[in-house]
């Protein structure tokens, strides 16, 4: 099967460096729809569904095989090589930071440089590492998610989203979380949560920007510096933006921080 239909791949733009756009939990490529148009003057944008979201084809939806972010890493790649990526940029948000950061180790003559919004190698505290959330709390979480899918969504949502003057922006997220089969929903919570990619940093070869949001309650200011200090290659930028989502919140903030990268 061609990945370009599996994970239902789009493409547009006028110029002929990549800029693929890699979309977080519970989420699918229209979560980019304020940002990647602003690129499709200079590059090739490719936005694309994770197996399991959006339109991607749901029968390629393998719980083994997607028990680890390492596969959904590799379908980027596969992605990449069927369009013939070269020296190409990959925006991941949230745990597709990490999937971004993954693609990059496996294939780095195909992603030169990676952005990260609002990443988190390591969700669970560890010793002196902080990543904001004790194993009872992703237990419970991941508990009251197999208990009831759509409560847990709509609980979720605005807690994720923030910007609590403006609950469209949780309303939105919360029905794309509705949207997804509660199975694959249940396991990418697992896979997202309980991930550890801290050793995995160092071998990041690509240039890296790290955007961070205040008030982020999932990937704190905290744990994007940990990420910028452990890349070799990286920047460290606080956006003026608040919550967990800003290519909703704060897509205008996300464009320019992008643009002063590339």
């Amino acid at each position: 099967m061609s990945a370009i239909l599996k994970n239902n791949v789009k493409q547009s733009g006028n110029g002929r460096r990549p800029m693929i756009f890699a979309h977080g939990y519970g989420c699918d490529q229209q979560m980019w729809r304020l940002v990647a148009p602003a690129f499709e003057d200079r590059f090739n944008v490719v936005t694309f569904d994770h197996v399991g979201a959006g339109g991607s084809d749901l029968s390629f939806y393998n719980r083994q095989r997607y028990s680890s972010i390492v596969a959904y890493a590799d379908d980027v790649v596969d992605i990449g090589r069927e369009l013939d990526f070269n020296d190409a940029i990959i925006v991941g948000h949230s745990v597709s930071a990490m999937i971004g950061a993954l693609a990059s180790i496996k294939a780095p003559e195909m992603f030169s440089s990676v952005v990260m919004v609002g990443p988190s190698p390591r969700y669970i505290n560890d010793g002196s590492y902080i990543g904001g959330f004790e194993q009872e709390d992703i237990d419970e979480l991941l508990a009251s998610l197999a208990e009831n899918h759509i409560a847990w969504s709509n609980a979720m949502a605005p807690t994720i989203m923030g910007n609590s003057d403006r609950p469209e922006l949780a309303s939105e997220l919360a029905d794309s979380f509705c949207r997804m089969d509660p199975e694959i929903a249940r396991t990418f919570a697992r896979v997202t949560f309980t991930s550890d990619n801290r050793a995995d940093l160092p071998k990041v070869t690509a240039q890296v920007l790290v955007l961070q949001c205040r008030d982020d309650i999932i990937a704190s200011e905290n744990v994007g510096r940990y990420v910028a200090d452990a890349i070799p290659h990286a920047q460290f930028v606080m956006l003026d933006a608040t919550g967990h989502c800003p290519n909703l919140s704060a897509p205008q903030a996300v464009i320019s921080a992008i643009k002063g990268f590339v």
